[in-house]
């Protein structure tokens, strides 16, 4: 797996990022008559719909059997941004469509670059968009956009390329009772690289389902990274702020 600081993986953590051990609101069974047109449709109307979330936002990062803790303030704003604070500001990142750009107050540097590098680490093609998507619990490409095919398997639905890539391979798990997804895996075979988010569980806020615990796989090899999500105290359509500015002095990582 790529070397890189400690800093960045925690803060693709707290941008980000085994499902048979995953839960949802609510039980129900597939239906196997259903077509893969109508799942994708029923996928579709489960998007959530708001303009500003906040949350408390528990973040840990498990690498070689190491793990750091870490509580955050998280904002999105749909489809514009999405920020992170941690206490005293010492560390606060801003993600727009354009870029992504934090700082560190502990080492005193900043990164304020595009998508080129996450996409690298997590072995795909990476923007705001698909980043958005894996924290809003929503499929990180649109279903609408391809040729898929769905079957049941172990009491989720299973969707995937009619046609898959010999060297990358997509499946996204939706769950019966809601048609959220359980899990979205994408895997390289050849490159031994394997990414896997898992949404644990559920919550029902302001009569939107949103993710409340998600688990991010990325392996490389024989080496693993996991990253578990906790959303807390989550609210909706609030008036918000994001304050970003990199302070002066401050050097730039050079990812």
């Amino acid at each position: 797996m790529h070397k890189i600081s400690s800093t960045f993986l925690i803060l693709l953590a707290l941008l980000l990022f085994n499902c048979k051990s995953a839960n949802t609101i609510g039980k129900g069974e597939a239906d196997y008559n259903l077509s893969t047109k109508q799942l994708i449709k029923a996928n579709a109307k489960q998007v959530a719909v708001f303009k500003t979330l906040q949350a408390r936002l528990k973040i840990t990062y498990t690498d070689n059997g190491k793990s750091q803790t870490h509580s955050v303030n998280f904002r999105a704003k749909k489809d514009e941004a999405l920020w992170i604070n941690a206490s005293f500001s010492v560390i606060r990142a801003l993600v727009t469509p354009e870029k992504v750009s934090f700082y560190n107050k502990l080492d005193n540097t900043y990164f304020d670059g595009d998508y080129k590098y996450l996409s690298s680490l997590l072995g795909t093609e990476f923007d705001f968009h698909k980043v958005q998507n894996l924290l809003l619990g929503e499929t990180i490409y649109n279903l609408k956009d391809g040729d898929y095919k769905a079957s049941v398997d172990d009491g989720a639905y299973v969707v995937q390329p009619k046609n898959q890539r010999e060297l990358f391979e997509i499946f996204f798990l939706l769950n019966p009772s809601n048609f959220k997804v359980k899990s979205q895996q994408i895997s390289q075979p050849k490159e031994l690289r394997h990414l896997q988010i898992d949404y644990m569980a559920y919550q029902d806020v302001e009569k939107q389902i949103l993710p409340e615990l998600i688990k991010v796989i990325a392996v490389e090899a024989n080496e693993e990274m996991q990253i578990a999500l906790e959303f807390k105290n989550v609210t909706l359509n609030e008036d918000l702020r994001f304050p970003f500015k990199i302070p002066s002095g401050f050097k730039l990582i050079e990812l």
